[in-house]
């Protein structure tokens, strides 16, 4: 197995580099943040994924797995450099790639021999063509070296899973050097290996996530028109579903789609046509739907409590999706402070995010588990589709509550149940 590198130890990062050094290979991994480095070397871990610690603790002892804040060390220490740094929103929509140039120009003056530099963070295609570029600029003997693309589909919550166990590998090459190395490194997989261009393997990765975040918009949008007309949208995406060109996966209507992927990679995709001379209509269309999923649930719990001032309203979930603690544009955030606004009192919980709910929302209060939310509340708000969530006690959940009103921004709940127990539910598109 070849000896890696990866800059980077975000939930990419970190996570594509363990699941490496389990497959066998020597792994350092670089960030330029001390105090994550000292917490990872103490096997303190940055962020929630479920197995993840195990791997750490587990390779760390095996020695196969280090970390370092050095680019030069762990790129001299390697034979292939995966950069896997942020690449975050500019206010127009635009990705930020500051970070992948300053890694390529460090990396660019660290190399001794040949090196594979493979971009794994999420880019707009042609960053290929800049880190080739700049890598040149700053190789001062110019040492051979070649750039690969190799977009990562990992879904925070099943990252482990999807990175061992893979739908496919997509690898962007320039010639059949690059491509024979990350071939072999993927073998121990046997998963489906796709080899394209650079520029080819870039739009893979944003094609896919635009794709998913268009599926999920419009099955909100026919989840408004089931509300107008009486539809069940649950009935409608089981029947649509079925149907092997669409497939039932991304069919679930709710509060919409967040995390720190979809909203950008579609603003970034979006920008990247605009540059070309395309107006991709379809995605800001896909990107207003999500935005009003956020509204609507708000404007249901006015239309189940009337005023909101003085009431104080339950808030069940604050990561984007279950299995993460995760909060970036999680809808969660949004749909707190339009509350607050309107003069509600807050009480949340989740398993996972509230350390990082406390670092963004202010005046809200935090509790161990669900009843305590449900208490002397006038509302519950699902947001967040945790399992718990899934298997209350409703009838414990309806004493507790001052007014039997449940908001299932998740259609976790069974409206046949919910009526029979007396409760005034309100779904999504039901």
């Amino acid at each position: 197995m070849k000896d890696i590198c990866v800059i980077g130890a975000g939930h990419v990062g970190l996570v594509s580099g363990v699941c490496f050094a389990e497959l066998g290979s020597k792994l350092i991994c670089v960030d330029n943040d001390t105090q994550k480095i000292k917490g990872l070397k103490r096997g303190i871990l940055p962020f929630y994924e479920p197995g993840l610690e195990e791997l750490v603790h587990q390779n760390m002892k095996q020695g196969r797995l280090s970390f370092t804040t050095s680019i030069e060390e762990g790129t001299r220490a390697s034979d292939i450099i995966f950069i896997a740094v942020g690449t975050p929103q500019k206010p127009d929509g635009e990705a930020d790639l500051t970070f992948v140039e300053r890694v390529s120009q460090e990396t660019a003056k660290a190399i001794d021999k040949y090196k594979l530099i493979v971009e794994k963070s999420t880019v707009p295609v042609k960053t290929g063509s800049w880190i080739r570029r700049t890598m040149r600029l700053n190789n001062a003997y110019n040492i051979d070296f070649d750039v690969a693309s190799n977009p990562e589909f990992l879904r925070e919550g099943s990252a482990i899973e999807d990175f061992m166990k893979p739908d496919r590998i997509v690898i962007g090459v320039e010639n059949k050097r690059a491509a024979d190395i990350m071939t072999e490194l993927y073998s121990p997989l046997n998963a489906p290996i796709m080899v394209t261009n650079i520029e080819t393997a870039e739009l893979i990765k944003h094609a896919s996530n635009s794709f998913l975040a268009l599926k999920i918009s419009y099955i909100n949008a026919i989840a408004n028109i089931c509300e107008k007309v009486g539809g069940d949208v649950t009935q409608v995406a089981e029947g649509m579903g079925y149907d092997k060109r669409i497939g039932r996966e991304f069919l679930n209507a709710g509060i919409g789609y967040g995390g720190y992927c979809f909203p950008k990679d579609l603003s970034a995709f979006t920008k990247v046509a605009e540059e070309v001379g395309y107006d991709f209509e379809l995605l800001k269309a896909a990107q207003k739907i999500n935005d009003l999923q956020r509204q609507q649930i708000v404007r249901k719990v006015k239309s189940v409590l009337w005023n909101l001032k003085g009431k104080t309203i339950g808030i069940l979930g604050l990561s984007f999706k279950p299995n993460t603690d995760d909060i970036r544009e999680a809808p969660s955030i949004e749909i707190i402070r339009q509350l607050q606004e309107d003069g509600a009192q807050i009480k949340a919980y989740d398993p996972q995010a509230m350390n990082n709910a406390k670092k963004v929302l202010h005046n809200v209060e935090y509790y161990s588990n669900p009843y305590q939310i449900a208490e002397d509340s006038d509302a519950l708000v699902i947001i967040t589709e945790w399992g718990e969530f899934k298997k209350l006690d409703l009838l414990r959940v309806k004493q507790l509550l001052r007014q039997s009103v449940i908001i299932d921004g998740r259609n976790i709940l069974a409206p046949a149940e919910m009526k029979v127990l007396g409760f005034s539910y309100t779904g999504v598109g039901r």
